[in-house]
């Protein structure tokens, strides 16, 4: 069982700004080894409620290059634990048991980056999902005793749903672009959201 505390919070607009503190130090001690680094997961869309770690995704060219920054990544706090489950991921810790940041860190390209972009995008387009999503993590938060993977148990039907939903969007969109042939599939979901609410809009 985790040793720390769940709680899902309110929305909080501070958590924008702790985000954008963090990506200072972030590029500071990542330097040219990261391509992207975004805000993703609950703290990063308005009005959903979240325990209050912020999720941080970075892209990448290399994951080598990345690894020779764990020293400095330690140095601001991040404990490095390697793909952590999912294949070419490289995950990293900062809080200890008072956790405060994930980060994420993936190859260009790798679907993955697809999969967090989506389901955020997918998310602030679709206004009954979020307050869906929002009464499925406070329930969680409530029903799992601190047990961390309890928690992720009871919001895993709506999450892998709402994924499959917001990856098939992607997919028809990126077979309707004009562009899918000159831009790469991560950079084209990364600069999607205009282009995904309004295909939201029509259905």
């Amino acid at each position: 069982m985790s040793l720390r505390k769940i709680e899902v919070i309110n929305y909080d607009p501070r958590w924008a700004a702790k985000f954008i503190e963090e990506k200072v130090l972030l590029n500071a001690a990542i330097g040219n080894a990261a391509l992207k680094i975004e805000h993703i997961g609950s703290t990063a869309i308005i009005g959903l409620s979240a325990k209050p770690i912020i999720d941080i995704l970075i892209e990448v060219s290399c994951l080598k290059a990345l690894d020779e920054r764990n020293k400095s990544l330690k140095t601001i706090g991040y404990e490095a634990k390697g793909e952590n489950g999912i294949e070419g991921r490289r995950y990293f810790q900062k809080g200890g048991n008072m956790r405060t940041h994930h980060v994420h860190a993936f190859l260009s390209e790798d679907e993955n980056l697809v999969r967090h972009r989506a389901f955020k995008e997918y998310l602030i387009a679709h206004p009954e999902a979020l307050i869906e999503y929002d009464s499925i993590k406070r329930h969680a938060a409530q029903e799992c005793n601190n047990d961390s993977f309890l928690y992720m148990s009871l919001k895993n039907n709506f999450i892998q749903e709402h994924e499959k939903i917001s990856d098939k969007l992607v997919w028809q969109l990126l077979s309707y672009s004009k562009g899918r042939k000159t831009l790469g599939l991560c950079s084209f979901v990364a600069n999607f959201s205009q282009t995904f609410s309004r295909q939201i809009v029509r259905r």
